[in-house]
C-alpha cells in the first residue's frame, strides 16, 4: 500500500503530538528513567503498527500477536494512531487521565476523516493498543525489587537518604535484546575484582577528575562545562527526564527532516525500544550480582581514606555541582555510579539516528528542560557529538566517574547497532532476524484497507 494511504503534507503529525503528551505526561508524574522508558517503548510501537497495519511496509514488531486485529477497508490512520496512544498512556498513568483525555480531544479535533474513517480508527487503535498492553503484562516491571546496599569500600551507599530505585529493572523482559545482560560493559578498567580495582591508578585518576571538576565549587570547570554539566541533567521530577530529551532531540531533526507521518512512526518507535532496553543494560550493569554495584563520587571523595589506595585524598566537605534549584539542595541519584544511564541512553539514541538517515552528521540545535539552564539552547553537528557530551556531563555535575560514560556509550552503541539491524525493517530488504518468521509474529487480517483521505 502506498504512502498515500496517510496523510503528510501541510498536516499535524500525531506521532509528534502525542510524544509531546507523553512528555508532558512524564512531567506530571516524574519517576526512574527505567519506567518512563518502558511506557514511552510501549507507546510508540502501538502506534507504529498503528500506522504500519494499514501501510504494510515494514515488519510488525514481533512481539505482539495481531492475528485477532482487524484492518477496517475504510480507517482513519490518524485516528488509530491516537487512540492506540490513548490508551497506553491511560493505562500508564491513569493519575494523569484529565491531560490524556484532552490530548485525545485535540488530536480528534484536528482530524479531517469523516466520522464512520474515525470510528473504524478507534476500533483499530484500541485493539493494537490491548495487544501492546498484554504483551508487556507479565515483564517483570512490577516485581518491586528490595536491594541491601554493602559496606565494603567501594559498595554503593545511598547518598540523600533515598532507597535504591528500581533494582529490579535487571530483570525485566526486553523489548528487543536477547538477553538482558547481552550488551553488559566489561568490568571499569577490567580489573579482576572490586579491591583490585580501588586499588589502581586508574581509579585514582578517574577520582581526582571528577574531585576536580564536579565539585560544587570547582576552580578548574569553565562556565561552558557547567552549563554542559545542567544542560543534560533532567534528573528532577518536574523535567522529561533523560529519554525525554531526546525524545525532544528526535522531534527537533524529525522536523528539520520533514519526515512522514509513516516514518515518523518507525523512527520513534526504534528510538522507544532501544531506549527501552538501553534502561535494561544500564541497570543491569548497576545492580547485576556478583558485578560492581559501584559507589558514587560523592562517597568515593568523602570515604577516600578507606579505599586503600594511596593516591585519593578524602574530603568529607566534597558536594557535587547536581541541585535542585528549588530547594537549593545538591544530590546524587539514587542508584549505583556504573554505568550511566544518561550515556547509554544517549548512545542509544544516536545509533538509532545514525543508522535511520544513513549519516551521523546532521546539525541541529537542542534546549533543555533543566530547570538550572532556562531558555539555553546548545548546537550539535552529528548525533555522536551530542551522545558524547551528554556522557561527559556526567563528570561536570559531580555524579559519575568518566568510565561510566565510556562503557555506557560502547554498549549503547553495540544495542543501537542491534536494534537497528533487526526490527521494523522494510518488508523488501532480506534482515537475517526476519529470514523467518520470528517468534511471535503474526500478521493482521487485511481488508484491503484505504485511508478516508483517498477514498
Amino acid at each position: 500500500m502506498a504512502d498515500s494511504v496517510v496523510r503528510s503534507a501541510n498536516a499535524i503529525d500525531v506521532i509528534v503530538q502525542w510524544n509531546d503528551v507523553l512528555l508532558e505526561a512524564i512531567r506530571k508524574t516524574g519517576g526512574a528513567p527505567t519506567i518512563i522508558s518502558r511506557v514511552a517503548a510501549m507507546m510508540h510501537i502501538a502506534m507504529f503498527e498503528a500506522v504500519n497495519v494499514v501501510v504494510r511496509k515494514y515488519y510488525s514488531y514481533p512481539n505482539i500477536c495481531l492475528t485477532h486485529i482487524h484492518v477496517p477497508q475504510y480507517v482513519s490512520t490518524e485516528a488509530a494512531v491516537s487512540y492506540a496512544a490513548y490508551r497506553v498512556l491511560l493505562a500508564s498513568y491513569p493519575a494523569q487521565a484529565s491531560l490524556i483525555d484532552e490530548a485525545l480531544r485535540a488530536a480528534l479535533v484536528l482530524i479531517t476523516d469523516d466520522q464512520t474513517a474515525k470510528d473504524n480508527g478507534k476500533a483499530l487503535g484500541e485493539a493494537i493498543a490491548k495487544a501492546v498492553l498484554e504483551c508487556r503484562a507479565n515483564d517483570g516491571s512490577s516485581a518491586c525489587m528490595s536491594y541491601q546496599p554493602g559496606n565494603r569500600p567501594g559498595d554503593w551507599r545511598s547518598t540523600n537518604g533515598a532507597s535504591a530505585v528500581t533494582p529490579e529493572w535487571r530483570n525485566v523482559r526486553p523489548f528487543a535484546m536477547e538477553r538482558g545482560n547481552q550488551f553488559r560493559p566489561p568490568f571499569p578498567g577490567n580489573y579482576a575484582n572490586q579491591v583490585e580495582l580501588l586499588r589502581s591508578p586508574e581509579y585514582a585518576a578517574q577520582l581526582q577528575e571528577v574531585q576536580l571538576y564536579g565539585n560544587k565549587d570547582s576552580k578548574i570547570r569553565t562556565a561552558d562545562q557547567t552549563e554542559i554539566a545542567f544542560f543534560w541533567a533532567n534528573d528532577l521530577d518536574g523535567t522529561y527526564k533523560p529519554p525525554g530529551h531526546l525524545f525532544r532531540m528526535t522531534q527537533i531533526v524529525s522536523k528539520l527532516r520533514n519526515l512522514s507521518l509513516v516514518e515518523n512512526a518507525r523512527l520513534f518507535a526504534l528510538v522507544a525500544i532501544a531506549m527501552a532496553d538501553a534502561a535494561i543494560v544500564a541497570w543491569d550493569a548497576k545492580y547485576a550480582d556478583n558485578y560492581i554495584n559501584l559507589w558514587r563520587p560523592v562517597s568515593g571523595v568523602q570515604l577516600a581514606d578507606t579505599d586503600g589506595n594511596l593516591v585519593t585524598r578524602e574530603d568529607r566537605s566534597w558536594t557535587p555541582l547536581s541541585i535542585d534549584p528549588r530547594t537549593g539542595v545538591h544530590f546524587t541519584p539514587p542508584f549505583p555510579a556504573y554505568v550511566s544511564g544518561h550515556a547509554t541512553f544517549g548512545a542509544a539514541h544516536a545509533g538509532v539516528m545514525r543508522n535511520y538517515f544513513g549519516t551521523d552528521n546532521v546539525t541541529f540545535e537542542l534546549d533543555s528542560d533543566d530547570p538550572s539552564v532556562p531558555y539555553v539552547k546548545r548546537r550539535f553537528n552529528s548525533f555522536s557529538s551530542a551522545a558524547l557530551e551528554n556522557g561527559r556531563s556526567r563528570v561536570y555535575l559531580g555524579v559519575h566517574y568518566q568510565w561510566d560514560a565510556d562503557n555506557g556509550y560502547d554498549s549503547g552503541t553495540k544495542l543501537a547497532d542491534f536494534v537497528s539491524a533487526n526490527f521494523l525493517q522494510p518488508l523488501d530488504k532480506h534482515c537475517e532476524h526476519y529470514e523467518a518468521p520470528p517468534k511471535g509474529y503474526s500478521e493482521p487480517v487485511h481488508h484491503d484497507a484505504v485511508s478516508a483521505i483517498e477514498a
